[in-house]
């Protein structure tokens, strides 16, 4: 059995037609990801981040090079062959969690297992299986909008899981989510996707999360670079990389003599020279007011 769960070889995408209306995109992608390995991508606004993503789960088509999956060559593959991979095969996991409203956790969960039938006995299973890898199995029976932002993307997580898949994309999974619920919920896909023995490419724009992965991939230019480790230490700044000033310092570096002169009057210790200037200090508004 092959090493490699996935691979794009030599993949192009343009959009428009002529040389003045098309874009190319991906010039040349070539991304080999192993069984078991956890892959991070990252990259710039524009860059092609979504079309790669797409492609690579079956949802768009590249206009030349090769797609593998598990062994097969998914390239030229037919609709009902692609949807089918798409369903038992590969995971998604979204920036948003577009869990359907109307459905508790667990039945967000198990939806993908009864549409490729699997009884609503063995799903509900499965459900609370995940569910609870999560730590979310007391909330089982809550609905999307009874859950919090880190809980719905952590059911999302489960729901891309349900099917039992061999490799998981996902989109800027925490985009959504403030840095600390961001950890919580990255951690979350880490575990459930290195205890299940998943192939794994995530989209992130955070290099400290990226990190966690097994490797670094960066699209640029229409074509895929291996970060180093040392590229990646040079890129997330540390208090080292910040100077201390002190406030004296900046408002000399930002405002000239003359300037500081003319703004003098209206410190605390200056008194208004005649009522009339007084009348116009008041009606200044202090910090509170503004």
């Amino acid at each position: 059995m092959s090493s490699t769960a996935f691979s794009l070889t030599d993949i192009y995408k343009t959009y428009g037609r002529g040389k003045e209306n098309s874009v190319s995109i991906l010039r040349g992608i070539n991304l080999s990801i192993g069984r078991g390995e956890i892959v991070g991508l990252v990259a710039p606004s524009g860059a092609g981040k979504s079309t790669l993503l797409h492609i690579s789960g079956l949802l768009d088509v590249p206009d030349s090079g090769t797609i593998e999956i598990g062994g097969r060559i998914m390239t030229g593959a037919s609709d009902r062959l692609r949807t089918r991979t798409r369903r038992t095969e590969i995971g998604f996991v979204y920036q948003f969690h577009h869990l359907l409203p109307e459905f508790s956790a667990r039945e967000n969960v198990m939806l993908p297992q009864l549409a490729n039938g699997m009884t609503a006995k063995n799903a509900a299973i499965r459900a609370d299986d995940l569910l609870e890898r999560v730590g979310l199995i007391n909330r089982k029976g809550h609905r999307p909008a009874e859950l919090s932002g880190g809980e719905q993307q952590r059911v999302a997580l489960c729901r891309s899981l349900a099917n039992s898949p061999k490799f998981v994309l996902a989109d800027e999974p925490t985009g959504n989510l403030d840095p600390g619920t961001a950890i919580q919920v990255f951690d979350s896909l880490l575990e459930l996707v290195r205890s299940t023995g998943l192939s794994a490419l995530i989209a992130t724009h955070n290099l400290e999360l990226a990190a966690m992965m097994d490797r670094t991939v960066r699209l640029e230019d229409g074509k895929i670079n291996e970060i180093t480790s040392e590229e990646e230490s040079d890129e997330i700044p540390t208090e080292e990389d910040f100077e201390v000033v002190s406030t004296e310092e900046i408002v000399d570096q930002i405002l000239p003599e003359a300037e500081l002169e003319e703004i003098k009057p209206y410190q605390d210790t200056q008194e208004p020279s005649s009522e009339t200037e007084a009348l116009e200090w008041e009606t200044i508004p202090t910090e509170t007011e503004s």
